[in-house]
């Protein structure tokens, strides 16, 4: 037997204001019963498990252990761009000369995410 992986969880101070981000982020709604009062919410991606929001009292501290890796399907440069302009913040830079490498940017509440190369961005350095 083995185990599925049904979300991943992100404990926040406003669980639905953070799914409505992620919601741009990833282009998928958040789910249709939540609303602004919302303790907890999620985001169903197309494929692999949910993003859920789970509100709590305690505000975020310390670098998350798990983050997400976004692959974009435009380039990295312009998808980071698109994510500074929805309310991310810039964490740290790791682009290499060559064009390898990632950016990370921070959610509205504070958590890390890698921004890596597009495939095309992947192509374009490997050619």
């Amino acid at each position: 037997m083995v185990s599925m992986i049904q979300n991943v969880a992100v404990d926040c101070a406003d669980a639905y204001g953070l799914a409505r981000f992620w919601s741009a982020v990833t282009g998928r709604p958040v789910d249709p019963e939540a609303g602004p009062d919302s303790r907890e919410t999620q985001v169903r991606l197309t494929e692999g498990p949910a993003l859920y929001f789970n509100q709590v009292p305690e505000p975020k501290t310390v670098k998350n252990r798990i983050h997400l890796c976004l692959r974009p399907e435009t380039s990295r440069d312009r998808e980071v761009d698109r994510l500074l302009a929805l309310g991310a913040a810039f964490v740290a830079d790791h682009r290499n000369p060559d064009g390898s490498g990632w950016v990370v940017l921070a959610d509205p509440e504070g958590n890390e995410f890698c921004v890596l190369r597009s495939e095309s961005d992947r192509a374009a350095t490997t050619s």
